[in-house]
């Protein structure tokens, strides 16, 4: 028969309450330890991103913008007066020299009004050497006036003289020579306005036609603005060069100020380079700059920074110091690259794609031979097209990632591979 034995399952019930506290203890140990785990890194292939090391020494800092090659010196050509386009003698893209006639304007009115004017001036200039003429009549009958009163009282006077000698002598009496005498006193006086109304006449004719000059003068003004606007319907560019625009057609009517055409000097270019808002603050007249033609490279310097800012851009002008390579022609792209200033001895790396100057950011420096990347904070100072000025954060020989990591934001570290 069966004996009962109550110790054995006693003995049973420890060991479960045993077996479970145990269990249940170390499901609390590994959900501890599990907890203080840090979460795995993630790997980032090698090849896929960019890498520099820290370096101290002199640094470049320069500015970079894409650009044209535009024409120093352009010439807008306006209508000086209303016409109607009669001839096209040049196309855009031909040379033209200064007196080439581009185009052959007509205006019938100007034509009237340049014949008319030429026939008031000669009207005019006939009336002054007519009016000349007759002052001049005049001038010789007031001469010829007073030279016989000139004469007669010569006469006067030698009969006076003569008289008062025979009354010395008692051949003539009193009376004839106090007579002779004063004749000869009146004809000298006469003698005397005489001369001065023919002064005071020819000091006239100067005033007299100095009117009808001035009105000469006016209108052979008139006549030659008009002839000048004539000619000028015969359009010409002024300046040697490359026509660059013809904007009328045969036939259209322009009125006075209309843009006719536009010419530039090919011979003389600048580049105007468009650099970002951000990199044109550090920007200053007579900076060196290079500019890149893909056919050479073109030493220049800055002569003009636009004050505006367009489409996050400012333009800044480089003028060539150089000769120009085969093929550089107006509206050219080109690369400029603007010298800012060298710096002698810091504490650089290659710019990172998301650093801006002055300030701080995460950047992944290379440990474990190359087999891990770690954030570090680094302080950023002066900037660079292609470098940037380490201020804290790394030290000579340090390899950091220059790349886009913002996918691993959220990971202080990461493995390589």
């Amino acid at each position: 028969m069966d004996i009962v034995r109550p110790e054995i399952k006693r003995k049973k019930q420890i060991r479960r309450i045993l077996y479970g506290t145990g269990g249940l203890v170390l499901a609390v140990f590994v959900t501890v330890a599990l907890s203080r785990l840090k979460p795995a890194a993630p790997t980032v292939d090698s090849a896929t991103i960019w890498k520099d090391t820290v370096k101290r020494g002199p640094m470049l800092r320069d500015m970079r913008g894409l650009g044209t090659l535009v024409p120093e010196t352009i010439r807008v050509i306006p209508a000086i007066t209303d016409g109607i386009v009669d001839r096209r003698n040049m196309l855009p893209g031909m040379e033209v020299k200064a007196n080439t006639v581009i185009l052959d304007l007509k205006n019938p009115e100007l034509e009237q009004a340049t014949m008319d004017a030429e026939y008031q001036l000669k009207g005019a200039d006939a009336e002054y050497n007519n009016l000349k003429a007759q002052l001049q009549n005049q001038l010789m009958q007031q001469r010829s006036q007073a030279a016989a009163i000139s004469s007669a009282y010569h006469t006067a006077d030698l009969q006076r003289q003569t008289n008062e000698q025979l009354f010395k002598y008692g051949l003539v009496s009193d009376l004839i020579v106090k007579t002779s005498q004063v004749q000869a006193q009146e004809l000298e006086k006469q003698d005397d306005l005489a001369k001065k109304q023919v002064d005071t006449f020819a000091n006239s004719i100067g005033a007299q036609l100095a009117v009808q000059e001035a009105k000469v003068n006016q209108l052979r003004a008139l006549y030659e603005l008009k002839k000048s606007q004539l000619d000028q319907l015969h359009v010409r560019p002024g300046i040697d060069g490359i026509l660059q625009e013809l904007d009328v057609d045969v036939g259209q009517r322009v009125a006075q100020g209309t843009a006719l055409a536009k010419v530039a000097q090919p011979s003389l270019l600048k580049a105007a380079l468009k650099i970002a808002e951000t990199q044109a603050k550090d920007a200053q007249i007579g900076q060196k700059a290079s500019i890149d033609t893909h056919n050479g490279i073109i030493p220049g310097h800055v002569i003009r920074i636009d004050p505006s800012v367009i489409n996050g851009t400012r333009t800044v002008d480089v003028k060539l110091d150089g000769p120009l390579p085969p093929g550089a022609v107006p509206d050219l792209s080109v690369e400029g690259t603007i010298e800012i200033e060298r710096l002698a001895d810091v504490l650089y790396v290659g710019r990172p794609v998301h650093g801006e100057a002055d300030s701080t950011v995460g950047l992944f420096e290379v440990i474990e031979n190359g087999n891990e990347a770690v954030r570090v904070q680094v302080e950023l100072g002066r900037t660079s097209v292609n470098q940037v000025e380490i201020r804290k954060g790394l030290q000579v020989g340090d390899t950091v990632i220059l790349s886009d990591m913002s996918a691993w934001d959220n990971y202080d570290r990461v493995q390589l591979k």
